[in-house]
């Protein structure tokens, strides 16, 4: 069952919510919100990129009936710890990987990952953990947040080489869902900071090397802010 049939099947009433993540495209909580339930959003943990487990208490109140775990990037969140949380709350937890059925070669993107953790220099790599499956390799571009990391992704596309920024806005800036008052400091730094990669199972062994050449070029021209 995906998330959609997991949140109408819990049957919310109305005033109930259910936390969210903030850095995502929006489709979490759209599926909130035609549920019956109202998107809460909580901040992420810096190097998960999913929720942090303190976050979620800090906007818990007395209508929360649920939240929303999302894996990103292939990054596994603990979920044996938010399952204690949840229960320790009475909450239902929803888990959904952000690439349901991505596929590909799982052994391939980790050996690749780890080449890119060893020889990539000006930018700051994915954090590490057991269970990885890089459906996307995302790093963080120093310097000043936005401007910066928009700049480095026009150069590396001239150059041809294929990125994207994740997360445009997040979720509670969007006009649909803004929240007065709501501040994400984590989610909002990552949005400014964040950008992937080409998918690392689509590339040939030359294009890995290209990947790691334009970057460096291009990385040792920025510095922390």
């Amino acid at each position: 069952m995906g998330i959609i049939g997991k949140l109408e099947s819990a049957g919310f009433a109305a005033g109930d919510e259910v936390i969210v993540p903030a850095y995502d495209d929006g489709a979490v909580a759209r599926a909130v919100a035609a549920a019956g339930a109202l998107p809460v959003f909580a901040d992420i943990d810096p190097d998960t990129y999913c929720l942090g487990v303190g976050s979620i208490e800090a906007v818990v109140t007395a209508r929360t009936v649920g939240l929303v775990l999302v894996h990103r990037f292939g990054h596994p969140a603990d979920a044996g710890q938010f399952r204690q949380l949840a229960d320790r709350l009475g909450l239902l937890l929803v888990e959904k990987d952000e690439d349901d059925g991505a596929g590909g070669d799982v052994v391939q993107r980790r050996e690749r990952a780890g080449y890119l953790d060893r020889r990539l220099v000006g930018v700051r790599t994915p954090v590490p953990a057991v269970g990885h499956g890089y459906q996307r390799y995302v790093v963080r571009v120093p310097g000043n947040g936005r401007p910066d990391r928009d700049a480095f992704a026009r150069l590396l596309r001239r150059r041809g080489v294929e990125c994207e920024v994740p997360v445009v806005t997040p979720v509670h800036r969007t006009r649909e869902f803004r929240r007065v008052g709501c501040v994400l400091p984590q989610t909002e730094r990552a949005v400014d900071e964040t950008l992937a990669l080409p998918r690392l199972d689509g590339l040939s062994d030359a294009g890995v090397r290209k990947l790691v050449s334009v970057c460096n070029a291009l990385g040792g021209l920025l510095q922390p802010a």
